[in-house]
């Protein structure tokens, strides 16, 4: 009790469904790294960021938007909206601009679970899609990818019921970096009821070279009820501001604009997401880095015979084995951040976000003389 006679304890009681959530657990700041262990450089492979940076464009408009911070932001995004548009070739209402991939998750969620709805999603994947289900009450059915981390179509079918509301398709998959080839998407798709949502989190697009590769947008383009979910944290280096988007049919959109917060991108990340979709030289530079970069990654863990899976994304995933766990640990005390895997229950496995050549050069290193 305190003084006033007034428990400590709360006696508000939270809803019910959060008591299943596990707030999302992000990689480790290269701060505490350096706090923790008292270094002056770290390397970070650990969030799939972008690691030749930002888009200078994108930069600079910021730079011009700065001395306008007074004023709020377009609520509607406009302008970004305008751009994307223009550039895939679908009218406006097609496109909702989100704070980061993470909201629009958010608002699938409260737009369209209600409680005891189900969403389908592959085992394992992005945490945030079952944590936006478990927020409205809904429940996550996870269907196990197959060998090699491969998608199962036929799985994924059957764990449909009359319960489904969403099911989410992460392609490439985090943090496998594995997809779901064009043919059986299709296949997918024309076999699930009508009334279930889709949703293609194609976040790391860029990065995947399979000529069978599919994004979701041509389903969007033919009417399905697909939402082809994409950000500019990754391969536009804006991470650090939050802006994403969504693309659908009109009707789609207008119902998640329902749920949607006022003001929820702000100016900065507005202009920089603009002036990032016309700079081709870094897009362009920020592939062939990571093309480079995942060939450098495969050769090395090769001849280190590490295990890997061959990846379509900006990161790969490697096999430790069962002193994954010692291996973090000194590779966090040299400077190196990977993303340990026990929170997908991969305890043997890694997250490796391809980095420069000179970091992967270090990494290499580093698990040579740690591994075996």
């Amino acid at each position: 009790m305190t003084n006033a006679g007034i428990s400590t304890e709360s006696q508000v009681r939270p809803r019910q469904a959060l008591d299943k959530l596990k707030p999302y657990t992000a990689g480790k700041p290269i701060w505490e790294v350096q706090r923790e262990y008292g270094l002056d450089r770290v390397i970070k492979l650990a969030s799939n960021e972008n690691s030749l940076g930002p888009s200078p464009k994108a930069m600079q408009a910021i730079r011009e938007k700065v001395t306008e911070l007074h004023r709020y932001p377009d609520e509607r995004s406009s302008g970004l909206v305008g751009a994307l548009a223009e550039s895939f070739g679908l009218p406006n209402e097609s496109f909702l601009v989100t704070n980061g991939g993470d909201e629009l998750i958010m608002l699938l969620s409260k737009a369209y679970v209600e409680p005891g709805d189900e969403i389908v999603v592959p085992d394992p994947t992005f945490s945030e899609y079952e944590f936006g289900s478990l927020l409205m009450a809904g429940q996550a059915v996870k269907v196990p990818l197959r060998e090699r981390f491969s998608y199962d179509a036929d799985a994924l079918l059957a764990a449909v019921t009359d319960k489904t509301k969403i099911v989410y398709l992460c392609t490439p998959n985090n943090p496998t970096g594995t997809y779901l080839p064009e043919p059986e998407m299709r296949r997918l798709l024309d076999s699930l009821p009508p009334r279930v949502l889709v949703v293609v989190d194609a976040a790391y697009r860029h990065y995947a070279t399979a000529d069978d590769y599919s994004d979701g947008l041509a389903f969007v383009r033919e009417g399905y009820p697909v939402v082809s979910l994409h950000t500019f944290s990754k391969i536009y280096g804006l991470a650090g501001i939050r802006v994403g988007y969504g693309v659908a049919r009109g009707d789609i959109v207008r119902t998640m604009l329902k749920v949607k917060e006022p003001f929820n991108v702000n100016a900065l990340a507005d202009v920089a997401a603009q002036a990032a979709l016309t700079d081709e030289e870094h897009l362009e530079a920020s592939v062939r880095m990571n093309d480079e970069g995942r060939r450098q990654l495969y050769e090395g863990l090769g001849k280190l015979r590490i295990p890997y899976t061959e990846s379509m994304s900006n990161f790969v995933l490697a096999e430790l084995g069962e002193h994954t766990g010692r291996i973090y640990g000194q590779l966090l005390e040299r400077g190196v951040i990977l993303r340990s895997g026990k929170g997908w229950g991969l305890n043997e496995h890694v997250r490796i976000t391809v980095g420069t050549r000179e970091e992967n050069e270090e990494l290499l290193k580093a698990l040579g003389e740690l591994y075996g």
